[in-house]
């Protein structure tokens, strides 16, 4: 696979540091130019062929790295006589590459594997991936809406109405096929997400989301330099890289980061537990994977459909967001194996693998996320939500808010008892 490069941009944000006389991307990070750490991120991954697109003080970057042969890579390059934005230049790869290709741009810090993202990209037959992740300041960030097989419906600006919406977050990493290239008419100044990426979406074309944890991050300016810098000496870029063994939270949904109200079945009547969205924050920032785990029988009881869930996870996403906190994702079990309900759906009353305390929700997490059990919690105020933990070999946090364990199914002893979730991410950072 080829590696497309965009590293024509004049920096702006940056030239506090760079005095014009540095391209953004050779801004050094620790040491060594960004263009040269994704460089060598990407040969990791065994891409040793490059297309670089330059333009301002693009000699600085091509007396560097010469044709890649002192790094052990092929580099070719295209130069931008005059700005053509994101995309346009794009143009000059028809006929050029006549396979799939990575576009990546040259003012961020990542590492990725890159071989489940292009098999993803394979199995869905798609033109072009997008690599998407919740982040901390959703509200102004671009928005990837998609459905639920990753397929993408829309991408929401940082400057439009979002309404309810999921944290996922457009990273600017993408996998495209070369057809893609078809929207793109002439040489001019073009963005990639408006001119290319959306109206392939409008005529149905093959546009999917893969979704990850893994670490990517703008280093366009001064303060995401200084963050990015930090990162990399705390070993938390590389320890994102799902080649490595994960560790995650597993947390129960009602009554552990909601109020709990019996069986919820409206978005109108979700309400955050005090205290919730920093616990989850502070997680976050200490590298644990936070996923929620949570039994929706009344989905199979026909008192709530699989939309109404939907907006549900969104307004509790976007109010952890407002907060700087985000899951990472979710599963959510719509079985209910009883009968006897009005409206029920029959499909789905069912005794399956996947409602707790089974595990199968923890097991497909883990797989997807190559999380390691043997160091993971499960937060939850039922003593379901302890069995589940006994089932799945995790460590167990039983909070007092919500049940409280009051539903005394089963006789099961947590390894930890806490007030709230803000307490038991307390103990999760302690041990």
């Amino acid at each position: 696979m080829i590696a497309v490069i965009m590293a024509g941009g004049k920096g702006t944000r940056l030239s506090a540091l760079t005095k014009d006389e540095i391209p953004k991307p050779m801004m050094p990070v620790c040491g060594k130019p960004l263009l040269l750490r994704q460089i060598e991120a990407l040969k990791e991954n065994g891409i040793k062929e490059f297309v670089l697109i330059i333009g301002h003080l693009g000699d600085v970057i091509k007396n560097y790295f010469g044709d890649g042969k002192n790094f052990g890579v092929k580099i070719s390059y295209i130069t931008e006589n005059q700005p053509l934005g994101s995309a346009g230049a794009l143009f000059y790869l028809k006929g050029r590459i006549s396979d799939d290709f990575l576009l990546v741009f040259g003012d961020t810090v990542f590492d990725i594997d890159i071989g489940r993202m292009t098999e993803f990209h394979k199995r869905n037959a798609a033109e072009i991936t997008l690599f998407a992740h919740p982040n901390s300041h959703p509200y102004d960030s671009d928005l990837v809406e998609c459905s639920h097989d990753g397929r993408v419906t829309a991408i929401i600006g940082k400057g439009e109405k979002k309404g309810f919406y999921r944290n996922l977050v457009n990273a600017a990493f993408f996998i495209l096929n070369p057809s893609a290239l078809d929207v793109i008419g002439e040489p001019r100044k073009l963005g990639f997400e408006k001119d290319v990426v959306c109206p392939l979406i409008a005529r149905g074309r093959a546009v999917y989301c893969y979704r990850s944890t893994e670490y990517i991050k703008d280093a366009g300016t001064v303060d995401r330099i200084a963050a990015v810098a930090e990162d990399i000496e705390n070993g938390v870029v590389t320890a994102r890289n799902l080649k490595n063994k994960q560790k995650a939270v597993f947390l129960d949904r009602d009554g552990t980061i909601n109020v709990h109200i019996p069986f919820i079945s409206r978005h109108e009547d979700v309400a955050l537990i005090d205290g919730v969205a920093d616990a989850i924050k502070r997680l976050n920032r200490a590298g644990w994977l936070v996923f929620v785990v949570t039994n929706q029988p009344v989905i199979a009881r026909g008192e709530c459909t699989f939309e109404e869930l939907e907006t549900i996870h969104r307004v509790i996403e976007m109010k952890l967001g407002e907060s700087g906190a985000y899951i990472d994702d979710w599963e959510f079990c719509p079985h209910h194996p009883h009968g006897g309900y009005e409206g029920e759906v029959a499909a789905l009353k069912i005794d399956c693998p996947c409602r707790k305390p089974k595990t199968g929700m923890i097991d497909k997490l883990a797989e997807k996320y190559n999380v390691d059990l043997r160091h993971c919690w499960l937060v939850g105020d039922t003593t379901i939500d302890i069995q589940t933990a006994k089932n799945a070999g995790l460590r167990s946090i039983l909070v007092k808010t919500g049940m409280g364990g009051s539903d005394n199914k089963y006789n099961v002893q947590p390894d930890f008892v806490c007030a709230d979730l803000s307490a038991a991410a307390d103990v999760i950072l302690e041990k």
